[in-house]
């Protein structure tokens, strides 16, 4: 077979390729395409615009329920510190009120002009009596170690260490004297406890 004509049997096989401008298929007309293309465009702007429109719905919301978080927040903050202010005020008026019947027996007791050292000392003790009371109410509590106790840093203050006696039996590093006693405050060290301390052998 001559080559023009193999060359041409395979231009033949070769299918032509689809131009825009020429016409589509046949039935469908440019106007019909160009139409189609054009509604789905516009569907598809019409899907975009609605998916901006809910972004910024949900945008909106989130801000608005972040605002009413702050808001809350601040509400929160401000109510938990005029509790605490009541709190520390309360309780400055309830130790005070403790406090009244020991000033009333000391007025009592300066009142009688003609009692006697015994009646004095009487009045002084119940007096010293309402007063710790009122303290150990307000949770005040004495530290008042007793001899030989383990000397505790913590609760003590060492004031000087002492040498014991060769027939002592009490160990080293524990308190031989409470100089004054310490206070303790809801567990935490009003004032340390004053004390001697025996020294090593």
């Amino acid at each position: 077979m001559p080559a023009d004509n193999q060359t041409m049997t395979e231009n033949e096989r070769i299918e032509p390729t689809l131009n825009p401008t020429e016409p589509g298929p046949v039935g469908v007309s440019r106007e019909e395409r160009e139409a189609a293309q054009a509604a789905s465009e516009s569907e598809a702007l019409g899907q975009a615009q609605a998916e901006v429109a809910a972004l910024q719905g949900k945008n909106a919301q989130l801000a608005e329920q972040y605002l009413r978080a702050q808001a809350d927040m601040q509400n929160t903050r401000r109510r938990a510190e005029d509790e605490i202010s009541k709190a520390r005020k309360f309780a400055v008026e309830s130790f005070a009120e403790s406090l009244l019947p020991v000033v009333d027996s000391l007025e009592a007791s300066f009142a009688h002009k003609d009692a006697t050292p015994e009646q004095l000392l009487e009045g002084a003790e119940a007096t010293l009596r309402q007063l710790k009371s009122a303290l150990e109410r307000n949770k005040i509590v004495e530290i008042n170690p007793p001899v030989g106790a383990r000397f505790d840093p913590h609760q003590q203050q060492a004031i000087s260490v002492v040498p014991l006696p060769p027939e002592s039996t009490q160990e080293a590093n524990t308190v031989v004297h409470v100089l004054q006693k310490g206070y303790l405050i809801a567990d935490r060290v009003l004032r340390p406890a004053l004390v001697t301390v025996a020294a090593a052998r």
